[in-house]
């Protein structure tokens, strides 16, 4: 078997940025799909994806980790950042393929499945809402009460955890913006902790003690404000306080100086850059995102977090095939907490694919089907192309 082209799809997602795939065809007529990358990154990653995989044309598509190290070892110079979200679309469609070629699913090729379903939690609840109403139909979230009824209809449509982001309803509901606002200081001013302790505490009372929350402030503040933040909101036991960082020994502050359990990692690519945090055991749970690194780093750094006595949360806020892909690594690993999941999307995100999660009562199921157990629907993909 011989990749005679790469092609890639940006397709129209929800909000100001694409969703991004590549399909890898064969000679023998197998078609390997992924899904990768950061969507700002509109023109710049397809781009990088076609310089770089130039070289597998003619090349056998099978040997997935030779390929990978190939390609790093090529752009060597150039490596990480968008170099590596890059070489992950290609590499996942080579698992895909590889998938296909031996008629399994891509973690029957590492040893799993170590599970038939994976519990999953109602991502971004409420923050699409207030950024997006209008496009997914949804009220305008007025009043922290509508905050706290995003909540309930999680919990009503049987979701045991749910991860929300620093809300502003009113007229033009609003989500916390430290990263892009004013001089970027990143504070965390009296009345803004007081706003998120209100948030937290509506949606708490809303939902009951037995529902867990989980807050991501992203980037938004220093290490400072992310502690004010996170001893606010101890009464309230978070599943998990998220942050990102860039700093081992910032984030070991943090989470030795609050209760909160803190949830990092989703910015870091690649084996090499989450080993100093897990030598200083600076997080209590470890976001990985399959889309941004691919399948084989994902793997090695779940596999390098198990010796470390650490569990995964793959970050998967994409579309389905960046679901099925992060299903494959909770599959394939023994050592997974909980896995992201948006439940509100773009209207048209099910059209794109011949496959779709299967979600019940917080769980979904692990697929069975060769490859990755979804194909991109390439027909769609063209009809709503970014």
């Amino acid at each position: 078997m011989k990749i005679t082209a790469i092609e890639n799809f940006a397709v129209r997602g929800l909000g100001r940025n694409p969703w991004l795939f590549c399909a890898i065809r064969t000679d023998e007529g197998i078609t390997g799909y992924s899904e990768y990358g950061e969507g700002s990154l509109t023109r710049g990653l397809p781009a990088l994806v076609e310089d770089i995989g130039e070289f597998l044309i003619g090349q056998d598509p099978l040997p997935v980790d030779k390929l990978y190290m190939d390609m790093y070892r090529n752009t060597r110079s150039t490596s990480g950042g968008a170099t590596a979200m890059a070489i992950a679309g290609i590499e996942l469609a080579l698992w895909d393929i590889k998938g296909k070629a031996h008629g399994v699913p891509v973690y029957r090729l590492l040893g799993g499945p170590f599970r038939d379903k994976q519990r999953v939690y109602w991502s971004h609840l409420a923050t699409y809402r207030a950024m997006m109403s209008e496009t997914l139909g949804k009220p305008k979230l007025a009043t922290m009460e509508d905050v706290a009824d995003c909540a309930r209809e999680a919990v009503d449509a049987g979701y045991s955890a749910f991860k929300t982001n620093i809300i502003f309803p009113g007229e033009d509901a609003s989500v916390i913006n430290n990263m892009f606002a004013g001089a970027n200081d990143q504070n965390a001013p009296t009345d803004l902790v007081r706003h998120t302790v209100n948030q937290i505490g509506a949606m708490r009372e809303a939902v009951g003690p037995d529902v867990d929350i989980c807050l991501d402030i992203n980037y938004n503040f220093k290490t400072e404000g992310a502690i004010a933040i996170g001893r606010a909101l101890e009464p309230f036991d978070l599943f998990w306080l998220e942050i990102d960082n860039q700093d081992p020994d910032a984030l070991l502050q943090l989470k030795m100086s609050q209760r909160s359990p803190i949830c990092s990692g989703e910015q870091l690519l690649g084996l090499r850059q989450y080993q100093p945090y897990f030598r200083k055991h600076a997080m209590d749970t470890v976001k990985v995102d399959v889309q941004w690194q691919g399948f084989s780093q994902a793997k090695k750094v779940a596999d390098l977090a198990e010796v470390y006595e650490l569990n995964i949360a793959p970050h998967n806020y994409n579309s389905h095939l960046s679901s099925f892909q992060s299903l494959n690594l909770c599959a394939a690993v023994s050592n997974v907490r909980i896995m992201e999941s948006d439940v509100d999307s773009a209207p048209w995100r099910d059209e794109l694919f011949t496959n779709l999660p299967e979600i019940k009562d917080s769980h979904m199921t692990i697929p069975t089907t060769p490859g990755w157990g979804t194909d991109l629907n390439e027909t769609a993909a063209k009809k709503y192309a970014y």
